[in-house]
Formats: structure tokens, C-alpha cells, sequence
């Protein structure tokens, strides 16, 4: 350490006051202990004059926190991903917190190394979206006390914190949409099997085609993840067989999905929606600037990185929540996609 490194002992004995007031004001509960406004100050004034910066480690160590949060999300370059790494990010900088970021790339055991190094780093929570198909590593850590809450994806029965969307919901009204302008034959591309966003998503459909006595066709559900070569592949598949399958409409389960459905319907030269109507869970910035805007399902909720937060920190403080489990609205977005029939 520097010789001159400026301390609170420094900005006492320079003000002749105790080492305890200066703590007090530095830490920002000076007023919590009635320390006068005009001793405040004069303690910040001669803080800043002296070029003081607190020291992290020391204070961590006293108070048993690192200020520091864990963000583990599978795909960075996924726009809605990148949307809640930022939310988060932002939410926690209010509280004076640093976010520790891990990419999980979809592998399930990138994921369980990086929720063992963020233990290892003692980060004070976690806030995670979980691939979604195995969840012991994290109930475990969950149970050995460490903070965490689910964005975005959850674990139905596994009592962790989690905030979401209501995808059954926003996956029954896209699909009332299809079938409310005549569509009787819609293909879904689901996402990544086993998935509580994918499940509640694909129950929607179900559900949509049910409530309208329409058949359920195990064969016009077709996919494996959320991903662009995943809607590249099944797009190409439906086009190759819609003579058979007399198909209207596609309900994309995601964003990536709908890219890859768009390349693949563009090197077919099939029009949207003159041959084929498209509806799309996810909305972003590019789905109103298309040749044909998409319609979309549209889960952005700006207060989504509060919610996180919020739960994360009910956790870190020993606060008891009014409801663990949030739930937030969908809601549809039409465009120019669909068809009349």
C-alpha cells in the first residue's frame, strides 16, 4: 500500500473527530446517527480534498459482502438476453453494486461452472436464466444459502424466486389471431424441448387450436431450440411438404427462430403473408422495419431488471417478499404477417 494512501484514520485525525463519525458519513448513515449536517459535510469537504477513496476489500471484509451480483445468461448475442443483462446491470448499479457476468452459450455444464465460480468468488446473489433442463446445481446452491432468482426461465414446482412472462397467454392470443382470420393448419416451431419457456409456449398453441375445435396435429410441431438454424431447418421442411400438409401459417417461438424462418422463405421466394402468414413470440426493434412487419408477441417489461433485482435483494437483506414468483403481462402486437383467409 502507498505510504500516502488517505484512510478514515487520515480524515479523523486531520478533523479531530473520531475515527467511527468519519465511517458513519463515508458509508452514507451519518444522518442515521444524528450526525449534524454541517459535521457531514465538513467530513465529505475534507474527504474529497484529501483525494480519499474508500477501501473495498477492508469494507467487504467488515461487513461480509462483496457488492458484487452474479448474471449468468445463455446466449449474449440474443437480443432479449442482452435487453435483461442490461436491466440488471442498471438496477444494480443504483445499489451501488458490480455485476459479474458469465455467457453460458446454451451448455448446461458451462452453466454449473459458472455458478460454482461465482460462489467461489462469494458474490453476494445471483441472478440467473437458466437453460432450463436440469436444476439440482442450482436448488443445492439455492439451499447452502446463496441468493438467486430466475429470469426469464423456471423450474415449475422448484421453490426459487423467478420472474417471467405469462408465454401460455401470449402464445394463445398469437394463435386466436391465426385462427380468428381463417387459418386452420398452423405449423409451430417450438424451442428447446423441456424448457419451461417452451412448454408454456407450445401449451398455448395446444390450447388455441383446442378452445376452437381444431385438431391437434403432433406433426405440425416441429423444432428443437431457440435457435436461427432451428427455424432455417423446419422452415425449409414446412415449404417442402405444404402441399401434404395444406399449412397457412407458422407460430415461431422465438426470435431466432423467426430470422432463420425468414432466410428460408426468402430463398424460396415465399411471400409473407400472400403465401404464407407468420406470427412471432419475441418482439424487436427490426420486426416493424421489415418488407412486411411481423406481428409479435411482445414480453419487454422495462421493469423486469427492477423485479430481479428487487427479489435478489429481498434475499441478500433477509426481507420477506409479498410473492416470489412474478408473472408479467403479454401482449400482441399486429402487423402486416397474417393473412385474411
Amino acid at each position: 500500500m502507498p505510504k500516502n494512501k488517505v484512510t478514515i484514520q487520515s480524515i479523523a485525525d486531520a478533523l479531530g473527530v473520531s475515527v467511527s463519525t468519519v465511517s458513519r458519513v463515508m458509508n452514507g448513515v451519518g444522518k442515521k446517527y444524528r450526525i449534524s449536517t454541517k459535521t457531514r459535510d465538513i467530513i465529505l469537504k475534507k474527504a474529497k480534498e484529501l483525494d480519499y477513496t474508500p477501501n473495498k476489500i477492508a469494507k467487504s471484509l467488515r461487513l461480509q459482502k462483496t457488492f458484487t451480483i452474479g448474471l449468468i445468461i445463455p446466449d449474449i448475442s440474443n437480443p432479449w438476453f442482452s435487453k435483461i443483462a442490461m436491466k440488471i446491470e442498471e438496477e444494480s448499479r443504483k445499489k451501488k453494486y458490480n455485476v459479474f457476468l458469465c455467457n453460458t452459450n446454451g451448455d448446461i455444464n458451462i452453466e454449473k461452472e459458472s455458478l460454482e465460480l461465482m460462489e467461489n468468488w462469494h458474490v453476494d446473489g445471483v441472478v440467473i436464466v437458466p437453460i432450463g433442463l436440469e436444476y439440482e446445481h442450482l436448488l443445492k446452491s439455492y439451499k447452502n444459502g446463496m441468493p438467486l432468482v430466475f429470469v426469464d426461465r423456471f423450474f415449475e414446482g422448484i421453490d426459487i424466486p423467478y420472474v417471467s412472462t405469462n408465454d401460455l397467454e401470449g402464445a394463445y392470443e398469437a394463435n386466436e389471431y391465426l385462427i380468428k382470420n381463417g387459418h386452420r393448419n398452423i405449423a409451430c416451431i417450438q424451442g428447446l424441448i423441456g424448457t419451461s419457456q417452451n412448454t408454456q409456449r407450445v401449451k398455448g398453441y395446444k390450447k388455441a387450436l383446442e378452445d376452437n375445435n381444431l385438431p391437434y396435429r403432433s406433426d405440425l410441431i416441429v423444432g428443437y431450440d431457440f435457435g436461427f438454424q432451428n427455424g432455417y431447418d423446419q422452415a425449409k421442411k414446412i415449404i417442402e411438404q405444404i402441399d401434404k400438409t395444406k399449412v397457412t401459417a407458422i407460430f415461431s417461438t422465438g426470435n431466432q427462430i423467426t430470422l432463420g424462418i425468414l432466410k428460408a422463405l426468402k430463398e424460396k421466394n415465399i411471400r409473407i403473408p400472400e403465401d404464407l402468414s407468420l406470427i412471432s413470440f419475441d418482439e424487436n426493434n427490426y420486426s416493424e422495419l421489415l418488407y412486411t412487419p411481423i406481428s409479435t408477441v411482445s414480453h419487454v417489461d422495462e421493469k423486469i431488471g427492477d423485479k430481479a433485482i428487487e427479489l435478489l435483494f429481498n434475499q441478500i437483506n433477509k426481507t420477506i417478499a409479498d410473492n416470489n414468483y412474478i408473472l408479467t403481462p403479454t401482449h400482441l402486437i399486429k402487423r402486416d404477417s397474417v393473412k385474411q383467409l
